[in-house]
């Protein structure tokens, strides 16, 4: 009888190591928000509903603007990396290589808004973030076409979605992006791309899974239910869920 008891905690046991060992690691997000150009306003209160709307998806975070984080071992732990309205010239080309063998490593990456007005003079992040900023009116309310709605980022929208920011214009648009929502230029005023004007898309570039929306410069829009929906839809696409 006790030989029995010992056998079936062993295979008990088993079992429950077994399974452990299934049990997946909680993705963890880097969080970056160096700027070398414009500041936005709403930076560090993004920062704050990031933190937030993660804790509650069980998503990890970790915030920092030292690009030097690319050169550390532990950035092997990220899972990926959200570039939040970075500007300018942020890495060095150190940096630069680091954060390309991070990616490559089979990591994903997310840019919101300013992060088209990044790195203007590397063509590898180019094609990466998919466009670059090119100028912008007055912040006013628009028409966003969602093209798409199977997407994660995408599938909880209407077909028309009346929102208010500050509408980019793109220059050096990659031709095969994946386009998630276009602006129709006519409900808003001083749109310079015309009949074609994307503002959120994703791709799948030398292997790395990347999502950008141009979203996300007023601190209202911070704490819209479809706009938030959209940053978890996103990040979890590029995670790999």
């Amino acid at each position: 009888m006790r030989r029995f008891c010992i056998l079936s905690l062993i295979c008990c046991l088993s079992v429950c190591f077994a399974f452990a060992g299934h049990i997946e690691k909680p993705k963890k997000v880097l969080v970056f928000t160096k700027t070398a150009g414009f500041r936005h306003d709403n930076i560090e209160e993004g920062v704050k509903v990031l933190g937030d709307l993660l804790k509650k998806e069980h998503i990890g975070m970790f915030h920092t603007e030292d690009a030097n984080v690319f050169l550390a071992d532990s950035i092997k732990n990220f899972d990926a990396v959200l570039f939040f309205s970075t500007t300018g010239t942020i890495l060095n080309e150190e940096q630069k290589v680091a954060f390309q063998n991070f990616l490559k490593s089979g990591k994903g990456f997310m840019g919101v808004h300013a992060a088209t007005d990044t790195e203007h003079d590397w063509p590898w992040y180019n094609n990466l973030v998919g466009a670059y900023f090119a100028s912008h009116p007055a912040v006013q309310e628009a028409k966003i076409d969602v093209k798409n709605r199977k997407h994660l980022a995408t599938k909880h929208l209407p077909k028309v979605w009346m929102h208010k920011d500050e509408w980019y214009d793109f220059s050096n648009v990659k031709p095969d992006l994946k386009i998630l929502m276009t602006l129709d230029e006519k409900s808003y005023e001083n749109g310079k791309m015309g009949d074609f004007h994307p503002i959120a898309w994703y791709q799948k570039f030398e292997g790395i899974k990347m999502f950008y929306t141009g979203l996300g410069h007023t601190k209202e829009s911070l704490y819209e239910p479809n706009f938030q929906k959209q940053i978890i839809g996103g990040l979890k696409y590029v995670l790999g869920y």
